[in-house]
């Protein structure tokens, strides 16, 4: 079990490594040795997360995020396998553990007396300099 937060943990088995081919350095080595991960995560079918931590988690994923709900994270960082997979899952973490805080709820508020006369101020400058600009009259 992976621990998220507090009420979140992630089986490792539902979580998918893939290995690929890295481009960056790494000399002759680099072409034989497949030390890039793909970290595969199905949010859609999960039952770690709640409902609600997987509709904020598909907004905060954006096109790391396929159709069929599965989050992609690609970590080619490291030379080394063992760090790119560990770069892969903290910041699969991460993101989950932003997704988990719930958004504050927006207060509506009324422009203070001072900002609404400031604004008023404003538009009768602005409706002067609009009139300046006509034919003089005679």
């Amino acid at each position: 079990m992976i621990r998220v937060t507090g009420r979140i943990a992630l089986d490792e088995s539902e979580l998918h490594e893939e290995f690929v081919r890295a481009s960056g350095p790494g000399g002759q080595h680099v072409n034989k040795t497949e030390s890039a991960v793909q970290l595969r995560f199905d949010v859609r079918n999960s039952p770690s997360l709640p409902d609600d931590v997987k509709l904020r988690l598909k907004r905060l994923a954006g096109s790391r995020m396929t159709q069929e709900g599965v989050l992609i994270l690609v970590a080619d960082a490291h030379r080394s396998q063992m760090r790119n997979r560990m770069d892969a899952q903290e910041r699969l973490i991460e993101l989950i553990r932003e997704a988990a805080v719930p958004p504050k709820p927006r207060r509506p508020t009324k422009p203070t007396l001072g900002s609404k006369q400031r604004r008023l101020e404003g538009k009768a400058k602005r409706s002067d300099v609009k009139k300046m600009r006509g034919k003089p009259v005679d």
